[in-house]
């Protein structure tokens, strides 16, 4: 039986869903206090993922009681562009409903965690009022559309923000059960007449990432999208637009055929082909992608296992004309833009540090009073950061005083190590989790940057180090330069070698470490590239150049960690 001559059970649950509604509509007001696995898979495609506290499932067993379930809602932010009284909405959202928490995410996306089940409709009519959704931040479509944050005031950067804005609503599902379930929208008159002009009945085989970097700027991460979009500007006019294809980094352990893969140059296009080309592609992995095994249903899958030729040809029979070669590609930085910086219109904007993401207690406090007092637009970073944009120069000492009246550290004064380092939420909701990750990171860096400092390491170049608490990848460790995932109970995988831009896949230096060991692992890789580095040279650089065989060798044979089960 050929793969796509069978279906995952996920697939049937969407084919029954009756386009995105059951069961979810029907379990909506039931007494319960979650829903069933059916609409639990249903529910992603609305931005809400169904989660129990895992801390405390066993003492509840032993009582009789089942899971304590909640859930968390995910805002669909199109380049991560909030307007000061919509993050003043959210920010109120997270006391009402939620757990008093915001979480920036990868994906300049914004999570509420905790929100129990009768809070999701008022959640998400608020977030309506507000002209905010959760549509398809979640689920098997294209999800919420990155873009460079970093609000500069030339014409291109202006560009993009439009476009990844325009993108992300042509590619919204056109399916009414969003606003049939949660805003008391008016029910379809029929469903056989309502269609899905882009997904299909079944929508995409698997989630789908598309990012916007700025030419030499590679602060999204481009190639571990589905599809990374990079404007090819001549004498700062924009031409056009090179597509990378065939990014990702999620794996699953035991299953040797899923690894991380980086997008590949596909074309460079004209401007006006954009929406036509990407749409094309998103029609080539809905008709092609394998939908028996989701494990392997992402499209880097397809395109490793076509080639870039077969599909870009398949790409060019959707659209109906030859697709030129992609235009070389370079790359300055990937920083996040932390700091004061010039927009070029006379104004500033002030990248300001989220530890893992997570806007919490003083933090998120002193944001709020920054919002209110000086009303600036906010921008989400796909580093999980926060910028205030169009700040007046003469109210840089008040946004300054703000913070620090609120005991908020700015940056400059937080060590680089810990400014560069992303960590996934993981344990104690998520349900893939295997360790910990957000929890631990604080501890974890701090102890690394310990370990700089002893190695007179820590002025730069700094390492960028990011932990997931599963090889699904979420804080993208792949490209880290170290990267750190979850192997078992309290146990990690290290990966070395990737490229602070973004540009390069780490390599297993190794498996089984516990977390107490984290930095004692480093330290022989580090002191070896203290001793032996070139002028300039990353950490990632060197391990790439002497090779990760080589820095194991550097271990003592009598200090080993355990090897893999």
């Amino acid at each position: 039986m050929s793969p796509q001559s069978k279906i995952s059970k996920v697939e049937s649950i969407k084919l029954a869903s009756r386009n995105l509604r059951g069961p979810v509509d029907l379990e909506l007001n039931s007494p319960s206090d979650h829903f069933s696995e059916e609409g639990y898979q249903i529910l992603k495609f609305h931005g809400i993922y169904q989660q129990d506290d895992r801390d405390v499932r066993k003492a509840r067993k032993a009582q009789g009681l089942g899971p304590d379930y909640s859930f968390m809602i995910r805002v669909a932010i199109p380049g991560g562009v909030l307007q000061p009284e919509q993050y003043l909405a959210l920010d109120r959202l997270a006391d009402q409903l939620g757990n008093a928490t915001l979480r920036i995410t990868t994906r300049q996306a914004i999570q509420f965690h905790g929100v129990r089940k009768g809070g999701l409709k008022p959640l998400i009519q608020v977030l309506n009022q507000h002209l905010l959704t959760s549509l398809s931040a979640c689920g098997d479509v294209v999800r919420n559309v990155v873009a460079c944050p970093a609000p500069f005031s030339d014409r291109q950067r202006a560009e993009i923000s439009q476009y990844a804005k325009a993108l992300s609503d042509r590619l919204k599902p056109r399916s009414r059960a969003y606003y049939e379930i949660w805003l008391d929208g008016e029910k379809a008159a029929s469903l056989e007449e309502e269609v899905e002009p882009l997904y299909g009945q079944t929508y995409l085989p698997r989630k789908f990432k598309i990012a916007f970097a700025f030419p030499g700027d590679n602060c999204v991460d481009v190639y571990t999208q589905d599809i990374g979009i990079v404007p090819w500007l001549e004498k700062d006019v924009l031409k056009g637009f090179t597509l990378l294809v065939g990014g990702g980094l999620g794996q699953s352990h035991g299953a040797k055929d899923t690894h991380p893969v980086l997008a590949k140059p596909l074309t460079t296009i004209k401007p006006e082909q954009l929406f036509e080309v990407v749409e094309a592609i998103v029609r080539v992995q809905r008709d092609h992608g394998r939908r028996d095994e989701r494990k392997l249903a992402r499209m880097k899958y397809l395109v490793e296992a076509w080639g870039l030729e077969r599909f870009k040809a398949e790409v060019e029979r959707y659209v109906g004309y030859s697709l030129p070669e992609a235009q070389p590609l370079t790359w300055q930085c990937a920083d996040d833009h932390l700091g004061w910086h010039e927009q070029g219109d006379g104004q500033l904007f002030f990248g300001l540090f989220v530890e893992n993401g997570r806007v919490k207690d003083h933090l998120r406090v002193a944001i709020r009073d920054v919002v209110k007092r000086l009303n600036p637009e906010i921008r989400l970073t796909p580093q999980q950061n926060i910028l205030f944009t169009n700040i007046r120069p003469s109210d840089q000492a008040t946004l300054e005083a703000i913070l620090r009246e609120h005991g908020v550290e700015l940056p400059g004064s937080i060590p680089l190590v810990v400014q560069q380092a992303m960590a996934c939420p993981a344990l104690p909701t998520c349900g893939l989790a295997i360790t910990e990750s957000e929890r631990v990171m604080p501890q974890v860096i701090r102890e690394i940057d310990a370990l700089l400092s002893r190695l007179d390491l820590q002025t730069g170049p700094v390492p960028h180090v990011r932990m997931t608490g599963c090889p699904n990848g979420c804080a993208r460790p792949y490209t880290a330069e170290i990267g750190l995932v979850g192997r078992s109970l309290n146990s990690y995988t290290i990966y070395l070698g990737g490229s602070p831009l973004g540009d390069r896949l780490g390599e297993v230096y190794l498996d089984n470490v516990k977390r107490e060991d984290i930095a004692a692992r480093l330290e022989p890789a580090l002191m070896a590239y203290r001793q032996q580095r070139r002028e300039n040279e990353t950490f990632g650089e060197f391990c790439h150049r002497v090779g990760i065989e080589f820095i194991r060798r550097q271990i003592d044979p009598s200090d080993q960690p355990t090897p893999a089960g």
